[in-house]
């Protein structure tokens, strides 16, 4: 048994675009930017979408585009439960697995990230 719920919606934007993306979100959506101490590659639009993390994340590479974090209790669980959905499974980055889901879209699994009880009231579990 493991639990998991969807918990991030990141704006993607490369490198050299990222502080006009960063710009653009924060005026569009009424909210402020913050970046997590030690991850600057992350601006945050905290209170953006009630209940996910909002965030624009600089890429190094690849184009613009939108993706999702799924935060789990059990990762490798997690990766295997959507592989079994059709997911195929694309990379590995600090713990976190990139998926491409049916019909092309990136989602990531992270480990969970959320506050504990935010985590278990929202959390789905899977046996």
């Amino acid at each position: 048994m493991h639990r998991s719920r969807l918990s991030t919606l990141l704006i993607d934007a490369p490198a050299a675009e990222a502080g006009r993306s960063v710009a653009f979100w924060t005026a569009a959506l009424g909210t402020t930017s913050q970046s997590p101490p030690g991850e600057p590659q992350f601006h945050g639009l905290p209170g953006a979408v009630p209940g996910l993390v909002t965030a624009v994340q600089s890429l190094e590479d690849g184009p613009s585009r939108y993706h999702v974090d799924i935060e789990t209790d059990d990762v490798a669980a997690e990766v295997a439960r959507l592989t079994g959905l059709g997911a195929v499974e694309v990379g590995e980055w600090q713990g976190c697995h990139t998926l491409r889901a049916p019909g092309g879209h990136l989602l990531c699994v992270i480990p969970v990230h959320s506050d504990p009880a935010e985590f278990t009231a929202a959390a789905t579990v899977w046996e």
